[in-house]
């Protein structure tokens, strides 16, 4: 196929369309409708069934229903349609149902405005809906990243029977790059056993619900899930690092924002500061060892967000006062500069912007 130039939220749904996903429920909400309208116009060509609900709530609804019949199935939206999902995402997650959501998040709180922020990650990776659940959290940082984490994602909600969501902001949603899809590639299958198709009397009925009316049951059900999430977060965790091995200071940023960073690591390293960068890719879980191998050895860590601070709560636990964790961040749909992150380098290291 070669490489085609196309938008992220494009670049999203055809991912998906790949990762063999032919149901999509969904509202259009800026900055991600691309992604909507691209998946209204696609999936009729692959067989598959868009349809445009008449609220968030009912979109992820209509998900349940069709993740209970288990086939692969998506919904996106962007920060304040994700807030209405919350109570679907946690019925999904306490009946153990396999889909994938798309989060373009932008400025907040409330309505707040388009551009791009990462002031959902307490929301997407302490859960977000009521109960005790987490759900996998993959933040590319590029729109070629997209294309194998699309695919991660719903082979994730398959294995482990859990909604997955896939975080990004309104500048990944918005830009342009080129990216090639690999014709040809395997869609893995998983049995479903479970799922509400109908057994033809060769077994009992199959009933999907996360109503436990039992307290007993209820924990069995809340411990076995925690027993779920131990094995991924044993299994799921994905990162990158740069020029970690020898750094006094470490950044920390995920999705666009860790590609501004890295832009003001060169630079700072070019001053001859020693300072190098780590990237989740999972949000949660969220990446412990690579602090675990450089807190007793750095001088500090830098978290660089899109927010007013969150994901540097989540470095500070693991670093556990090893180390210095500062934080530099922008918000309201503010995108933090090169320029800015640098200077910030470079004045935890004692250094003299210029």
């Amino acid at each position: 196929m070669g490489k085609v130039l196309m938008k992220g939220n494009e670049v999203i749904a055809e991912s998906a369309v790949h990762a063999g996903c032919k149901y999509f429920f969904g509202y259009p909400i800026t900055p991600q409708s691309e992604l909507v309208a691209y998946m209204a116009r696609r999936l009729p060509e692959v067989g598959g069934l868009f349809l445009q609900a008449e609220s968030e709530v009912a979109a992820i609804n209509m998900v349940y229903g069709a993740a209970s019949a288990g086939v692969r199935v998506m919904t996106s939206s962007s920060s304040p349609g994700f807030s209405l999902k919350q109570e679907g995402i946690s019925y999904l997650a306490g009946a153990q149902l396999p889909a994938v959501i798309v989060n373009i998040a932008r400025g907040g709180p409330g309505l707040g405005n388009i551009q791009p922020a990462q002031s959902d990650y307490f929301q997407v990776t302490k859960g977000g809906g009521h109960g005790d659940y987490h759900t996998p959290v993959l933040a590319p940082a590029s729109l070629q990243e997209i294309v194998d984490l699309t695919k991660d994602a719903f082979d994730i909600a398959d294995r482990y029977r859990t909604p997955v969501i896939l975080l990004g902001d309104g500048m990944l949603g918005q830009m342009m790059e080129p990216v090639e899809f690999t014709e040809g590639t395997e869609i893995r299958k998983f049995a479903k056993p479970w799922a509400t198709t109908g057994t033809l009397g060769d077994g009992p009925p199959r009933t999907i619900t996360s109503l436990e009316l039992d307290a007993e049951s209820l924990e069995k059900r809340n411990w076995d899930l925690q027993q779920k999430f131990a094995v991924m977060k044993a299994n799921e965790i994905r990162y990158e690092t740069y020029l970690t091995e020898d750094a006094d200071y470490i950044m920390v940023a995920f999705g666009t924002v860790a590609r501004i960073t890295m832009n003001a690591v060169n630079k700072a390293r070019e001053a001859g500061v020693k300072v190098g960068l780590i990237r989740p890719i999972s949000l949660w879980p969220f990446p412990e060892k690579p602090f675990l191998e450089t807190r007793d050895r750095v001088k500090g860590y830098i978290s660089v967000e899109m927010s007013a601070g969150q994901m540097v709560e989540d470095v500070r636990l693991v670093v556990e006062g090893h180390a210095q964790v500062d934080f530099f961040g922008r918000t309201g749909g503010i995108v933090p500069t090169q320029d800015e992150i640098f200077e910030k380098i470079m004045m935890a290291a004692g250094g003299v912007t210029v």
